[in-house]
């Protein structure tokens, strides 16, 4: 995928992201830290991936007059590694790419086994649509090894980096490719294909079977050279099956057939790079009891053929266009975001649902008092109070819309609306308790009542008497209670009973003028034992002598009579104090 689609991905990412957290409920700090986590992520991405592809592009320097084909080249491209690399490719820095295009495909050169899966990874960088061309072509020439466990360590290598390769969803086939030495080189390609016992002899746009290839000649010379060349070749694919398809077997399903599309064959005059007391010669010694005697030609400057008759069994697949991978890796990021809105929505539906719905359960268990003196009045009050509430929040939804964190076509808290209005139309506060009635009293100045140690009435204080009866008559029904006192002048005894005999004759005045029952009435008298004032100077001995007229709310204590109400004067409320 290329660069700018790569930082198009991770724009879309970052977006997708922002749009989640707008929905999610989160706090005004937490939200504001994740938008710049996400920011800084998104910019860290786009400097990273940028970084990268520069790096790979780097990295892929290629030989002197060489060159990549286009991208929008078709053709299968083979990666090149193990033996006879410089037969294949010349003599090249192993630090530069070397490239060799036919008309059946191209060759790119891996320098060493284990370069292999980052030889992919930097021809992918600048090559993204060629993920689908790439497979490998692994050369083995048992000529050019005399250790087995250094071949095979060798070959797990190669099978290792083609296994890391595939686990970037390529499929990378590979072709495993071995040049026989023979006295007459320069033959076709044998080929054993993946399920295939026996081999196909290709040669340019031919193929037939071995069989038919040994027959299509008359010259018997000719036919006894091929004879030759097919036990060689039965030799070579018995050493391929013994010592190098084990080893991809190891790495990858269990099978040679699974790793490899193909084994194939070819004879040369020469091989580079072959070395004495070989794999080769030491497969004839200990299987066949045979001594290879040939003289080896001069290797100076040997070419080694291409495998362009092969290419086509190479599968180029079609994985798409850069641009429309993207667009799908976009649309799987697109339906993540929506499957996790549409997460968060029903969390946040349920939510609403199950708090209103316990918020009406409360309120509706709690019984409706009598009284607001109840301990059941403040519980009930404070669940209406949260169903208000909630009322206007479920309002506010229905006249504006529902918020995005509960929308998506999830939400439910309409049905729940009009129950909660309901409730709080019908709730009704129980009645307040009656006020506590306290008693009011009126005091009366003696002097103005009384003359001198006597108990009876003067006439002038008429005036004085109509306003307490007035008082008295605005609180039908309480007790009045009349209480006389006197300073501490004279004796006690005498104190006591003259306080008593004014508060009597008060009480007989007040009886006979409202024509109030006498159960309504209460007499004490105190003489100079409850004083108000002290008793050593003239004007609170004068304060002293008094007569205190209390009410008492006791509700029903007596009935007042209602004959002459109509002479009764008003009420005058100030003539007693709280």
């Amino acid at each position: 995928m290329t660069l700018k689609l790569t930082r198009s991905l991770w724009l879309w990412a970052g977006a997708l992201t922002l749009a989640l957290l707008a929905i999610v409920p989160l706090s005004t700090g937490l939200r504001t830290i994740a938008v710049l986590a996400v920011a800084c992520l998104v910019i860290l991405a786009w400097i990273k991936t940028g970084r990268l592809v520069a790096r790979q592009s780097e990295a892929l320097v290629l030989a002197d007059g060489m060159a990549l084909p286009p991208t929008a080249y078709h053709r299968p491209v083979a990666l090149v590694c193990g033996d006879g690399l410089t037969g294949l490719f010349g003599t090249v820095a192993n630090e530069q790419l070397a490239v060799r295009v036919t008309e059946q495909g191209c060759y790119l050169r891996v320098p060493e086994i284990g370069q292999l899966s980052a030889m992919a990874e930097h021809i992918l960088a600048v090559r993204p649509d060629w993920g689908g061309q790439l497979s490998v072509m692994y050369v083995v020439n048992c000529a050019e090894h005399s250790d087995t466990e250094e071949l095979a360590s060798r070959v797990r290598t190669c099978s290792y980096q083609i296994a890391l390769i595939r686990k970037r969803g390529i499929s990378l086939p590979l072709l495993l490719t071995s040049y026989q030495q023979a006295v007459r080189g320069e033959g076709p390609w044998f080929c054993w294909e993946s399920g295939k016992a026996s081999p196909s002899v290709r040669e340019a746009d031919k193929c037939i079977s071995l069989g038919d290839w040994q027959r299509q000649i008359d010259d018997g010379a000719t036919q006894a050279l091929r004879l030759q060349t097919s036990v060689q070749l039965n030799a070579a694919a018995l050493w391929l099956n013994e010592e190098v398809l084990p080893h991809f077997a190891l790495n990858d399903s269990g099978s040679a057939a699974g790793v490899t599309i193909a084994c194939a064959i070819t004879l040369v005059p020469t091989l580079p790079q072959k070395v004495s007391s070989n794999l080769w010669l030491q497969l004839l010694r200990d299987k066949f009891s045979l001594i290879d005697g040939r003289q080896s030609l001069e290797a100076t400057g040997a070419t080694l053929p291409f495998p362009d008759p092969l290419l086509h069994l190479f599968p180029v697949q079609n994985q798409g266009s850069p641009a429309r991978r993207a667009s799908v890796i976009a649309l799987w990021l697109f339906g993540l975001a929506g499957v996790i809105a549409l997460t968060n929505s029903a969390w946040q539906n349920n939510l609403l649902l199950r708090q209103v719905s316990d918020d009406l359960r409360r309120y509706n268990t709690i019984p409706q008092p009598d009284r607001q003196d109840q301990p059941e009045f403040a519980a009930r009050e404070q669940a209406i109070a949260v169903l208000r509430e909630d009322a206007e929040r479920l309002d506010s939804y229905y006249r504006h819309g529902e918020p995005l964190a509960l929308g998506l076509g999830l939400y439910h808290g309409e049905r729940l609306r009009l129950p909660v209005l309901d409730v709080i139309s019908r709730h009704r506060q129980p009645m307040a308790p009656a006020p506590l009635k306290t008693a009011k009293s009126v005091r009366l100045d003696s002097l103005s009542l009384f003359s001198t140690g006597s108990a009876q009435l003067k006439p002038d204080s008429t005036k004085v008497l109509i306003t307490a009866l007035v008082g008295i008559k605005a609180q039908p029904g309480w007790l009045i209670v009349i209480a006389g006192h006197t300073d501490s002048t004279g004796n006690a005894e005498n104190n006591l009973l003259l306080s008593r005999a004014r508060a009597a004759a008060v009480r007989d005045w007040m009886q006979r003028m409202g024509e109030i029952p006498d159960s309504c009435f209460a007499v004490q008298g105190f003489g100079a034992t409850q004083p108000i004032a002290s008793n050593d100077t003239e004007n609170g001995r004068e304060a002293n002598r008094r007569v205190d007229i209390r009410l008492v709310p006791e509700v029903g204590a007596c009935v007042l009579s209602t004959a002459g109400s109509d002479r009764t004067p008003q009420p005058h409320s100030a003539a007693f104090n709280q």
